[in-house]
């Protein structure tokens, strides 16, 4: 589905409400300011009319001397406001693209997990760090310049029309045509921008898709395969570029075929009332300014008006992604839990990523505060699933989770998840240091918790090897310490953050026997007291669980403790069975 099928375009209502009034005295002293300069510059054709017609004739010096001093003065005039209006708008124009980016960046981060899920991270960044771009023109000197330029426009047709109606009627004839041009022009070519948002997206997508697994693609050696994808991406912009300058190069050779003709048109009518002594020559050179002055910022309107048409189509952009609605609706999410208990209960729950396709039905199960719950299977079973709803990410098609006693659906997500921490798959950690990535979730934690939670995960088994200890730099996504490290130091996060309900996702995947059997000892110390729910394929980790339920294509088909799993000689028997001959 396209942009246009999923949000109507921004209108010039909307845009004025937003960004223009809450600006307008910003906007007011640059719309005075280029008025006065627009002004100004009129000194120059009024004063030649004088030269030509009073001056020379007369040998007037002192008449010369007052012209001299207007133009200087007026140039001076028009310097000194262009200065202050780029200082004010232009400023302004940044805070306000400043201001959208937080906007836009605060709305995605709102968004659900499975909205990240479908989308790429590079398009995303694409959003957040170019879409608002266009804008500056908006709040810029180009808004400014476009109405500025339209007054100036207006008065030099008066005293135009005042020198000589006739040539003025044929000026105007080619600028109406113009003016239809541009106005079917500008509107074919916003399309056009909002697509090219679109293959921006799409390609830094990739881009950063690409860099972030350099490794894999060396280890394939599959660079010339991702070098052709961008290729073709990139070549696809340089399309959609190429349509945009298309239309925008028509505006502008349409205006200078146009107003020549125009020109044209003038020289010889001009011509002829100067022969015929119903011009002066003076009148006829201030005439021919005038219509300078007015055709440049009739001109400059067509390259204003194609950055207003960028700056609407990325408004487009920007206005679809944020009517995505949020994870947390306020109208629903009333439930405030002051204090976690942890008692958690799934009620015959059912979930589907795609309409019609259930990954998950009607599962159900209690787990009591302070418990450990293991959810073992194959892969795809619904184990992770189940773990995301626990944490909230996902929504419930049918049944109903409960935390407390309270539907997990009506609970304030803030104020749940401040309760809740997780230790996922893949460890993510962030570029930083290593004490950095632990005081994560507490950033104003005391040096005593955070040695407590580094010696708990046995995090200084390797750090105290470093040079620089827990201020060694890891690098991007974590890439300079091994999988072992990074997920103990993803556990020591989740025991600074001293949560009332705990997921562990695969949380010993990545050890070795030596590091499990350390870290098997510093989880059983962070689960007393808290709810857990634990996924592991490596059943020897489960083995104390309090329930262990065994979830095979979406349903729990066994439910109990190692003993009596075992005892039963089911499913959880012969996973067990068969991971203790390998």
């Amino acid at each position: 589905m396209t942009a246009d099928k999923k949000v109507k375009r921004v209108t010039i209502a909307h845009v004025f409400k937003t960004i223009i009034w809450p600006r307008r005295r910003y906007l007011i002293i640059g719309l005075v300011l280029i008025i006065i300069s627009r002004l100004s510059g009129l000194v120059l054709p009024g004063a030649t009319k004088y030269l030509l017609d009073d001056v020379i004739p007369n040998k007037d010096m002192q008449l010369l001397l007052w012209l001299i001093g207007a133009v200087v003065g007026s140039l001076i005039i028009q310097s000194v406001t262009s200065f202050i209006l780029t200082q004010i708008l232009s400023v302004e124009a940044q805070h306000l693209i400043a201001q959208l980016r937080v906007k836009v960046q605060k709305h995605i981060m709102q968004l659900p997990v499975s909205y990240f899920d479908n989308t790429k991270t590079g398009e995303l960044v694409s959003r957040i760090m170019t879409d608002v771009e266009g804008v500056r023109n908006l709040v810029g000197t180009g808004f400014a310049q476009l109405i500025g330029g339209s007054l100036a426009a207006i008065v030099c047709l008066v005293i135009m029309i005042n020198i000589s109606p006739l040539l003025t009627g044929i000026v105007l004839l080619p600028v109406a045509v113009f003016g239809l041009i541009s106005i079917r022009a500008f509107g074919k070519i916003r399309p056009i921008f909002r697509e090219r948002g679109v293959l921006t997206a799409q390609v830094t997508g990739r881009l950063t898709e690409t860099l972030g697994g350099i490794r894999v693609i060396k280890g394939f050696n599959a660079e010339a395969q991702e070098i052709k994808t961008f290729e073709n991406g990139a070549m696809k912009l340089f399309n959609n570029i190429k349509s945009s300058l298309l239309t925008t190069s028509l505006v502008t050779s349409a205006a200078t075929l146009l107003l020549g003709l125009a020109s044209a048109g003038i020289m010889g009518v001009g011509g002829w009332f100067i022969m015929t002594g119903k011009l002066t020559f003076g009148e006829f050179l201030s005439f021919t300014l005038y219509l300078g002055f007015m055709i440049a910022p009739i001109v400059q309107m067509s390259n204003i008006g194609s950055q207003l048409t960028e700056a609407f189509a990325g408004l487009d952009r920007m206005e679809e992604i944020m009517n995505v609605p949020i994870e947390s609706n306020e109208e629903e999410r009333v439930i405030a839990l002051d204090s976690l208990k942890g008692d958690l209960k799934f009620n015959k729950v059912s979930f589907a990523y795609e309409a019609g396709k259930e990954v998950l039905h009607e599962i159900s199960f209690e787990a009591p505060p302070g418990s450990v719950t293991a959810l073992v299977g194959t892969s795809g079973s619904g184990k992770s699933t189940i773990a995301g709803m626990v944490a909230s990410f996902l929504k419930p098609l049918q049944g109903e989770i409960l935390i407390d006693g309270k539907d997990i659906t009506k609970v304030m997500l803030e104020n749940y998840r401040s309760q809740l921490g997780v230790v996922l798959q893949d460890d993510f950690l962030f570029e930083g240091t290593i004490r950095e990535n632990i005081l994560f979730p507490r950033p104003h934690a005391g040096s005593k918790e955070l040695l407590h939670a580094v010696h708990a995960a046995h995090v200084h088994e390797f750090t105290d090897r470093f040079p620089e200890g827990l201020d060694t730099l890891i690098g991007e996504r974590g890439i300079k310490l091994s999988g072992g490290q990074r997920q103990r130091v993803a556990i020591a996060r989740a025991i600074l953050a001293d949560p009332k309900v705990l997921i562990l996702d695969e949380a010993t995947s990545n050890l070795d026997t030596e590091s499990e059997s350390y870290i098997q000892a510093s989880l059983k110390e962070l689960m007393k007291g808290r709810t857990t729910i634990v996924i592991a394929h490596r059943l020897s980790t489960i083995r104390q669980a309090d329930q262990i339920l065994v979830v095979e294509q979406g349903e729990i088909v066994e439910r109990g403790t190692h003993d009596q799993l075992i005892s039963a000689q089911g499913r959880y028997f012969q996973l067990y069975t068969y991971q203790a001959r390998i």
